[in-house]
């Protein structure tokens, strides 16, 4: 199992190339390190940065901070107009069926993406929409200790969204490293993390240090009193599904 993130930037400026006449460029797009052609690195992507463009005309992106709102193509430009109204404009260095190069800046740096295929269906399947990624959007309170094992749950359920996706969509290499979690997750299991070693990002989700570290607790506490009963197989894909859906249990 291969682990990787990518974070947003203010501005991707980007030409397109050739896509579908209907809807270009529509599907799942995850930046990948390896296909970048400059020698630069960027600090803000991670190999787990996404941009979910979806056939319905609605976006989402996670470049260091998530967004979501509507899409559209206009005179070789893409739009995106986020959930607070403002339109970033993305520049295509080029575009083909399974990979996507962006302009990242104004600099000279292209930073490489790779298609992983049309968004699955309804949007309670796609683990990239809005309904599956509530726990990214950081509460304008302190939350009780209800609402944090809500976002908990929430959690949990993005991965089991994830593993169900890679695994319906034939995908091999799954991306777990850099997603911003204060789970460990290894090719056939998971654990929690210690909270120095959680990542900022993942931090940033709650309002406040003291309601990470009381989320921490609950988590922690639900792994103390529980087992994990892996399912008797040998696919690795699917013990995670089920340990991501025992998980949820427990925090409910």
């Amino acid at each position: 199992m291969k682990k990787s993130l990518y974070l947003p930037m203010a501005w991707l400026f980007l030409t397109l190339g050739a896509c579908k006449p209907d809807k270009p460029g529509t599907q799942i797009w995850m930046y990948t390190s390896d296909f970048d052609r400059s020698q630069e690195h960027d600090t803000l992507l991670t190999n787990a940065s996404f941009l979910d463009l979806g056939p319905d005309g609605r976006f989402t992106q996670d470049f260091g901070r998530f967004e979501y709102g509507t899409w559209n193509i206009q005179d070789q430009r893409l739009y995106l107009t986020d959930q607070h109204r403002k339109t970033y404009v993305y520049r295509v260095a080029d575009l083909q069926k399974k990979t996507l190069f962006l302009q990242l800046g104004e600099g000279n740096r292209v930073g490489g993406f790779r298609g992983l295929g049309v968004p699955p269906g309804p949007a309670e399947k796609d683990p990239f929409s809005v309904e599956n990624n509530q726990w990214r959007i950081r509460p304008m309170h302190r939350e009780s200790d209800a609402e944090l094992r809500q976002r908990l749950v929430q959690h949990c359920r993005f991965w089991e969204r994830y593993f169900t996706w890679t695994q319906e969509a034939g995908i091999e290499e799954v991306e777990v490293r850099d997603v911003p979690t204060s789970l460990k997750v290894y090719a056939n299991g998971f654990g929690i993390k210690h909270f120095d070693d959680q990542p900022a990002e993942w931090k940033s989700f709650f309002y406040d240090e003291r309601d990470c570290r009381r989320a921490d607790s609950i988590i922690k506490h639900a792994f103390r009193t529980h087992d994990i009963v892996w399912p008797k197989t040998d696919d690795d894909v699917k013990k995670l599904i089920s340990g991501c859906q025992q998980v949820q249990r427990w925090l409910q």
